[in-house]
């Protein structure tokens, strides 16, 4: 750990379980600040999950469902959770596009990972692209309900715009296909 990272390196003293989910889980921890000081930090924990930015015949792979928090339908690119273990992320890329678009690839390029909101969720997302699509079937869970769409770069910044595309996974899939148009580059 570096000396900065010790500066303001938070001490867990006491952890509190509140609420145990089969997608999250909610704890209360209690820390040592670095002045000495206690503070208590609400902290989701959640598995990581998996989103991909796939482009077919020059138009973006996405989704449109219902989000319950938002209580609204949202359209984003396919994505999904890592089963609960050591699943490997590139594995439930490649399972996430084809349940939900019908496509599968064997040719999916990392372009990041990061945390979705490290201010209170320890979520990694890990985000995929491809251009090398092959027509599969569809294979949606139980409980999801959803539809595919191939949208243009212009429709996908209409989206935005209207917020109908609003999720920071998908709003930056389009700048990273936008950067990839112009320069030929993901990052």
């Amino acid at each position: 750990m570096s000396e900065m990272n010790r500066m303001f390196e938070e001490k867990t003293i006491s952890t509190q379980p509140i609420y145990q989910g089969k997608v999250i889980s909610l704890q209360v921890d209690t820390v040592k600040l670095p002045d000495g000081g206690e503070a208590t930090r609400e902290v989701v924990r959640h598995p990581g999950g998996v989103s991909v930015l796939a482009i077919k015949d020059g138009k973006m792979l996405v989704v449109e469902q219902y989000r319950k928090p938002l209580d609204k339908s949202q359209v984003e690119i396919p994505a999904g959770k890592l089963d609960k273990g050591a699943e490997d992320p590139m594995d439930a890329a490649k399972r996430e596009l084809e349940e939900e678009t019908g496509y599968k690839s064997d040719h999916l390029t990392h372009i990041c990972s990061y945390y979705t909101s490290p201010g209170f969720a320890d979520e990694i997302m890990h985000m995929y692209y491809t251009d090398q699509l092959v027509k599969s079937e569809m294979n949606l869970d139980e409980d999801e309900f959803l539809v595919c769409e191939e949208i243009t770069l212009e429709q996908a910044h209409a989206y935005i715009r209207e917020g109908r595309i609003s999720d920071a996974k998908t709003i930056m899939a389009v700048y990273t296909w936008q950067l990839y148009e112009a320069t030929g580059r993901l990052i």
